[in-house]
C-alpha cells in the first residue's frame, strides 16, 4: 500500500502542487526521502520519525520511502514534514485515505509533535481550490492568514496528534483564531509638515499620477519627512492589490501571528549600503523577494540617492519599468511583483549644500554623475526642499492634513 498526501512547494511567488508517497517494504531499516535535495531531506527525516514517535507510533523495522514529486521541483524549508507524517500514517493504516481526500498539509514539525508555522501559506492556499482541494491543515500560526482565502475551508492544529484525532473522528475540529479584520495602519500624516509648498505640490500630483519623484535640499528640509507622508494621501490598496501585498510578505516570513490584511500602501525606505540581493531578491537555492517586491503597490523610498552605487541605481531601470523583477539562481528562475512608485532624495552637492558649500563645479557633477540620464528621465518630479529657519517653523501653522489631501488625490 501507498500512502498519499498532498502539499504545495512556493518558488518565488508560483504555488507548485506537490504530492508526497510513502511506502514501507523489504530493505535495511530506515526512513529515506527522495525528491527533495541537500540537508532539507536529512533534516526532515529526523523530525518526522521522532514526531511519530512522540504520538506512539513506530515505523516497522523495514526500510521507509517517502517521495515528494515532482522531483524537478525545488523544496526548500520544513513546510513539507506535515505531509509526510500525513502519507506515512496513512501508509501504515493509523488513517484512512478518505479522511484526507481533497486535503492539503503544510506545516513544520516539532520533535514533540506540534505543528509549527511555515512561510508562504497565502500564496500556497490561494491556489489549492483550482486543483481540487477543498480543505487546507496548517498550524495556529498560519491559519488567520491562509483564512484570506475565502472558497478554501482551514484546519488549523498544535500538533500532530490533535492532527490524527481529528481525521479519525475522535475530535472536533476547531474554529479559525479570528485576526483583526481589514486594517489600515496609522500613517505619518501631512499636517506634521509646515511650509514647503512646492514640495508638497509635488507630493500631492505625484500621489494623483503615480510619477516618480526626486527631493532635493540640503540636510536637514524635511525631504525624509515629506517622503515617509506619501502613503498616507495615496488611495487605500483594494482587496486584490492588499493580497499581492500579503503574499510577498508571506513569502519572505514577515506576516506576523494574525495579523489582519492592510490595505494601506507599504512604504519601504532601504540603506543605500545594501547590496543587490537585499534590493531586487536572492539568496541561496531559490531566491526570495528583497526591498523592491516588498514595497509593490507602495512607495520605494531611496534616501541620500547619490550615495548609492551606479550599478545598483541601473539595476532597477527595467524592474520599475516593466513592474516585475527577474532574480535567477542555481536552482530557479523567479519572478516578484515590483510596481512601485519612486521617491528618491538627495543632497544637491557632497557637502550637503546650503550657504556655507564650497564644493567646486567638477565635485558637484561628478556627485550627480551616479545617476544616469535613464534614470533621471523616469523621475518625474523634482522639486527643491528650503531648509527653514527656526522663525520659519514658529511661524508658519500647521500643514493641511493627509485626509485633506487624500481626498482630492481620489478625486
Amino acid at each position: 500500500m501507498v500512502g498519499r498526501a498532498h502539499t504545495v512547494a512556493v518558488v518565488g511567488l508560483e504555488p507548485v502542487a506537490v504530492t508526497v508517497e510513502a511506502h514501507v517494504a523489504g530493505g535495511l531499516p530506515g526512513l529515506h526521502v527522495i525528491g527533495s535535495a541537500g540537508s532539507a531531506a536529512r533534516e526532515a527525516t529526523d523530525r518526522v520519525k521522532t514526531a511519530l514517535a512522540a504520538i506512539g507510533v513506530t515505523l516497522p523495522s523495514r526500510k521507509a520511502l517517502v517521495s515528494l514529486a515532482p522531483a524537478e521541483t525545488p523544496k526548500a524549508g520544513a513546510r513539507f514534514d506535515l505531509a509526510m507524517a500525513v502519507a506515512l500514517l496513512c501508509e501504515q493504516g493509523e488513517i484512512t485515505a478518505e479522511s484526507i481526500a481533497e486535503t492539503a498539509f503544510v506545516g513544520e514539525l516539532a520533535l514533540d509533535a506540534s505543528v509549527r508555522g511555515v512561510p508562504g501559506v497565502l500564496p500556497s492556499a490561494a491556489a489549492l481550490s483550482a486543483w481540487g482541494i477543498r480543505r487546507l491543515v496548517v498550524a495556529d500560526a498560519n491559519a488567520a492568514e491562509a483564512a484570506l482565502v475565502t472558497d478554501l475551508g482551514v484546519l488549523p492544529v498544535t500538533s500532530l496528534d490533535e492532527l490524527v484525532g481529528v481525521l479519525r473522528g475522535e475530535r472536533s475540529p476547531r474554529p479559525v483564531p479570528q485576526a483583526a479584520g481589514v486594517a489600515r495602519r496609522r500613517l505619518p500624516d501631512l499636517s506634521d509638515v509646515r511650509g514647503q509648498a512646492e514640495a508638497r505640490r509635488a507630493l500631492e500630483l505625484a500621489a494623483a499620477g503615480g510619477h516618480h519623484l526626486l527631493l532635493v535640499g540640503p540636510p536637514g528640509c524635511g525631504k525624509s519627512m515629506l517622503a515617509a507622508r506619501l502613503p498616507s494621501i495615496l488611495p487605500p490598496l483594494d482587496r486584490p492589490a492588499a493580497l499581492e501585498v500579503a503574499a510577498v510578505r508571506s513569502v519572505a516570513g514577515l506576516i506576523s501571528d494574525g495579523e489582519p490584511l492592510d490595505h494601506a500602501p507599504p512604504f519601504v525606505a532601504p540603506h543605500h549600503s545594501m547590496s543587490a540581493a537585499a534590493l531586487l531578491g536572492g539568496g541561496s537555492g531559490v531566491a526570495r523577494p528583497g526591498a523592491l517586491s516588498l514595497a509593490h503597490r507602495g512607495v520605494l523610498f531611496l534616501d541620500e540617492l547619490f550615495e548609492w552605487g551606479r550599478a545598483l541605481l541601473e539595476s532597477l531601470r527595467e524592474p520599475v519599468e516593466e513592474g516585475v523583477v527577474r532574480v535567477a539562481r542555481a536552482r530557479a528562475t523567479v519572478r516578484y511583483p515590483s510596481r512601485v512608485q519612486l521617491v528618491c532624495a538627495a543632497n544637491p552637492c557632497p557637502c550637503g549644500g546650503g550657504d556655507s558649500c564650497a564644493c567646486t563645479d567638477d565635485a558637484i557633477w561628478g556627485y550627480r554623475s551616479r545617476l544616469s540620464g535613464p534614470l533621471a528621465d523616469r523621475l518625474d518630479l523634482a522639486p527643491h526642499v528650503d531648509p527653514l529657519t527656526a522663525d520659519d517653523l514658529l511661524a508658519q501653522q500647521a500643514g493641511e492634513p493627509s485626509a485633506a489631501v487624500a481626498t482630492r488625490v481620489a478625486a
